[in-house]
């Protein structure tokens, strides 16, 4: 259970593939018109990412060094391919609207990525709990992108309307440059928040160690009363 906690932490927060690793940013910038292609992609992404490292993991000592690469891309098409037929055959209208990007998840980055950096080198439950974690955070932060575009741009959250007739819509929310101004001001305050937590934690070491460059010793202060060395 704390193996499976981890990797969802990890995923959804630590290492989140869109804003910690800024990996597949063009299906993020493309398809999150609506909060329903965003959920859309990201589920379809999860179902791949699981399906790949499980099988990668279990051949993992099977498949060459020298070939390994063309055998993920290979085991990842073939997943791609299966639920492209299942999106088509049971929600045609959704995959009408993610279109080509669909089987250009064979090249998403974030589950090559994890193939090569996790699924290749750890056993199949945490590799598939690697998988869930990824594909959620990715799912996650591509839902976040939608909603804000599509409220902003069509004054609507999965399609449900929720302003009056005297809204008027930021048109260039839904177009491509809505896509990056979303991203850059989430990436942005993110970051900000990094800063600030790294800012605090680097003041409290500092307030409570202040070490006297002549003796090397810690010359305390009101919450220090012990004495340390460098």
């Amino acid at each position: 259970m704390s193996t499976f906690s981890e990797r969802l932490k990890n995923g959804i927060v630590t290492e989140n593939p869109l804003f910690v690793q800024v990996l597949a940013t063009c299906p993020t910038l493309a398809v999150t018109t609506s909060v329903e292609n965003a959920i859309g992609m990201g589920l379809a992404s999860t179902a791949v990412l699981i399906g790949s490292n499980l099988f990668i993991s279990v051949l993992r000592k099977v498949i060459p060094d020298k070939v390994r690469i063309p055998a993920y891309i290979t085991i990842i098409a073939a997943f791609v391919t299966l639920i492209q037929f299942l999106l088509q055959g049971f929600v045609p209208s959704l995959y009408k609207s993610l279109g080509i990007f669909i089987p250009l998840i064979v090249v998403n980055c974030v589950i090559l990525g994890r193939a090569e950096a996790y699924a290749s080198k750890n056993k199949v439950l945490p590799s598939v709990f690697d998988a869930i974690g990824m594909g959620l955070g990715f799912t996650v932060a591509l839902v976040i992108v939608g909603a804000i575009r599509e409220l902003l741009g069509a004054g609507s959250i999965y399609g449900l309307k929720l302003f009056g007739t005297s809204f008027e819509p930021a048109i260039i929310m839904i177009l491509a440059p809505g896509a990056f101004i979303t991203l850059g001001i989430i990436m942005a305050l993110l970051n900000q928040k990094a800063i600030n937590e790294t800012n605090k934690v680097n003041n409290k070491i500092a307030h409570f160690h202040e070490i006297n460059p002549e003796t090397g010793e810690c010359t305390g202060c009101g919450s220090c009363a012990h004495s340390c060395k460098k």
